[in-house]
C-alpha cells in the first residue's frame, strides 16, 4: 500500500506492506537509524518518536497508521544547530551507552512543550515508559530540566 508520512518536516511517500511497523519504515525505508529497536513490546521506549507531537512507541504501530500524520525522530531535533536537549544531554551526562537517548530526548521534548519547568517528579513520570540501564536516570532528569531552562532563556 502507498503511504505518505511527514517525517521531520519532509513528506515521505513509499509503497509498503500493510504490516510494516513504523520503526522499520523509519529505519529501513528512510535510513534514519536514530530510532532504535529494543524490545518490540513497548517496554523499553528506545523506539519512541513523536506522532503529531505525542510520544508513541513506533515498534508496535503500523506505518500505515501514520499515513497523513507528522512524525518527528531524534534526527529532527537538530535544525541547523543542536536542539537544547541535545546540548543538555551532553553537558549534563544524560547519556552513557546512548541506546535509550533518542527516546528520552523525544519524551523530554514533548514534556517541555507542555511544561517548560518540570519538577523532578514530573520528568520522572514523563520518562517512566522509557528504560535506561546505564545512567540511573538522575542525569537524564537534570538534562531535561536544564534544556527547559535553556529554552526559556533562564
Amino acid at each position: 500500500m502507498k503511504v505518505t508520512v511527514t517525517i521531520n518536516g519532509t513528506a515521505q511517500t513509499a509503497d509498503i506492506e500493510p504490516r510494516k511497523l513504523l520503526v522499520d519504515f523509519i529505519r529501513t525505508e528512510l535510513g534514519m537509524t536514530g530510532t532504535h529497536i529494543g524490545c518490540d513490546t513497548t517496554s523499553c521506549g528506545a523506539c519512541t518518536v513523536l506522532l503529531d507531537g505525542t510520544p508513541i512507541k513506533s515498534c508496535t504501530m503500523f506505518a500505515a497508521s501514520a499515513d497523513g500524520h507528522e512524525v518527528q525522530t531524534v534526527e529532527g531535533l537538530k535544525n541547523g544547530e543542536l536542539h537544547p536537549l541535545q546540548v543538555s544531554f551532553k553537558q549534563n551526562h544524560g547519556l552513557q551507552c546512548g541506546f535509550c537517548t533518542p527516546g528520552m530526548m523525544l519524551v523530554g521534548k514533548a514534556l517541555l512543550e507542555s511544561n517548560p519547568s518540570p519538577t523532578d517528579d514530573e520528568v520522572r513520570w514523563a520518562i517512566s515508559g522509557n528504560l535506561c540501564r546505564c545512567t540511573g536516570y538522575t542525569n537524564i532528569v537534570k538534562s531535561i530540566q536544564a534544556a527547559g531552562a535553556a529554552i526559556e532563556g533562564n
